[in-house]
């Protein structure tokens, strides 16, 4: 019997992967295929190849297909999603042929474009915006910029080569240019602006180069010629306009309500909070671009995540038997002071809490009673929280709602912790399956959402995606009695914040 159900299709920094979900969205198989960057560049300099996606492309479906071998192989497909990391620089010719490697979001080649475009903007233009590689490529390869006749991204490129139209997800396209909420479209203003910047060039306009924007739901074209032989699919699926991976992930942990904040703690922390309104200023700690429906998304990203934690574990655990699974139940005993102990996590440097340098990591207030593993431990990760509640006290100040914190990443496997997060934070914390937090289940989402617009269904996307919810999902609510403890270590926190400077200075090798 043919199984009926949605293609999502990712495209990261490390390789392809591909999931076939049913009508319940349940992923019955995936299929995956590593690549790597283009050998021999510079420090910095992190470019990759279209032909190898395309290629991957190809492996990941035929890896997928022997996985749905016996009861499952006979599948219908009945519209493809597509999802790709962000701000990369796609550049092809006015027949649709790429000219030439990609630079990914890791290049940091234009770090001065991006702080120039924010000057001229007043608006965040972080170095890894796609316009502000652009600018860069204007003036560092002329030739190539000349030639170039359309821009995109990577999950844009996936796009065109299986629909040959040149759309891209708002929420990948905020990744290019900066959006205009009114219109849900590039900023005019700002494009006229950037044109005025380059005008001595003879490149062509930007606004003519940028592919056209498509929110959750609308027509991005379907499976054409060159995309049904990439895929081995008949032509004619319908496919859900391409997002980045970022808004990809937050339609994979079913965000879609202002107020909604996705917060993944690994060795980085993220947190992409729903905004009920476009983000006023310019600041160091929050980064914009927007969810698969248009809604803005404003970006606190920590670069400082759970490796400084992760080290005192791997201290502490001298015997290399145990590790997380002994300390972290001395970390859930440890009280909210942690016996006095404060940390700093600055195993590197963090540029939206001004920390320049790394290697100003430590724990103060040790004394006989205090030095244990749940304590140092708790400090560690209490810091990194902390962090966080730094950075959003930029949102607060703007008054943007935050009424849930949904948890993803390593801090998951110990559930439990959400209840810490909730209390510094005094927000419920809900702790998702780990089923839910891949971007290609968030691909295949978007597809089921396009299936359902064609078949005029006329759920709006915030309501599609609370009807995907876990009926009982892991939830915790803040205590209060602790909120009021957390609140005063926090506050202890942002005095020892204020001599990092110091710190830094005496710890500098001469």
């Amino acid at each position: 019997m043919t199984t009926k159900g949605y293609l999502g299709i990712d495209a990261g920094t490390q390789g392809l992967s591909v999931v076939f979900a049913n009508q319940a969205l349940e992923v019955l198989a995936t299929g995956e295929c590593e690549y790597g960057m283009v050998p021999g560049l510079d420090e910095g300099c992190y470019e990759q190849l279209p032909a190898d996606w395309d290629a991957a492309l190809q492996s990941a479906m035929a890896d997928l297909r022997v996985k749905l071998a016996g009861d499952q192989a006979d599948i219908e497909i009945l519209a493809i999603g597509i999802s790709g990391q962000m701000h990369g620089e796609v550049l092809a010719d006015e027949n649709g042929h790429s000219l030439g490697s990609v630079r990914l979001w890791c290049d940091s080649r234009n770090e001065e474009e991006g702080h120039e475009l924010t000057k001229r903007f007043g608006v965040k233009m972080p170095k890894r915006i796609t316009s502000a590689r652009w600018l860069w490529t204007i003036r560092n390869q002329p030739e190539k910029a000349n030639a170039t006749r359309h821009m995109t991204t990577p999950a844009g490129w996936i796009a065109f080569r299986l629909t040959g139209q040149w759309t891209l997800g708002i929420g990948d396209a905020a990744g290019m240019f900066p959006i205009d909420q009114a219109t849900k479209d590039y900023d005019r203003a700002l494009l006229d602006s950037f044109d005025e910047l380059v005008a001595s060039n003879t490149v062509t306009s930007l606004r003519d180069l940028l592919p056209a924007v498509r929110c959750a739901g609308q027509d991005a074209g379907c499976l054409n010629q060159t995309g049904a032989a990439l895929l081995e699919l008949p032509e004619g699926i319908p496919v859900a306009p391409a997002e980045g991976d970022q808004p990809a992930a937050l339609a994979g942990s079913l965000i879609g309500n202002a107020g909604m904040v996705s917060v993944s703690f690994g060795t980085s922390v993220c947190a992409n909070s729903v905004g009920d309104r476009t983000f006023e200023g310019v600041s160091e700690a929050v980064d914009h671009f927007c969810a698969p429906d248009g809604k803005p998304i404003n970006m606190v990203w920590l670069r400082n995540g759970t490796t400084y934690m992760n080290s005192m574990v791997e201290m502490l655990d001298v015997n290399r038997r145990a590790g997380f699974d002994a300390i972290m139940p001395k970390v859930l005993e440890a009280g909210p002071d942690c016996g006095g102990l404060l940390a700093l996590p600055f195993m590197d440097d963090e540029p939206g809490l001004g920390i320049s340098r790394g290697g100003t990591g430590l724990i103060v207030g040790l004394n006989d009673t205090n030095a244990t593993p749940g304590n140092v431990v708790k400090a560690a990760l209490l810091s990194t929280m902390f962090n966080l509640k730094l950075g959003s006290e930029v949102l607060d100040a703007q008054s943007f709602p935050r009424t849930d914190l949904i948890l993803t990443g390593g801090l998951t496997k110990t559930p439990k912790l959400g209840q810490i997060l909730a209390d510094v934070f005094d927000t419920p914390v809900t702790v998702l399956d780990s089923a839910e937090e891949g971007t290609a289940w968030g691909a295949a989402l978007m597809a089921k959402f396009r299936h359902g617009k064609l078949a005029d269904e006329t759920k709006e996307w915030s309501d599609f995606l609370a009807q995907h919810t876990a009926a009982e999902p892991t939830r915790f609510q803040p205590a209060a009695d602790f909120v009021a403890q957390y609140d005063t270590i926090y506050q202890r926190y942002k005095r020892l914040m204020r001599l990092q400077q110091q710190l830094d200075k005496a710890v500098a090798k001469e």
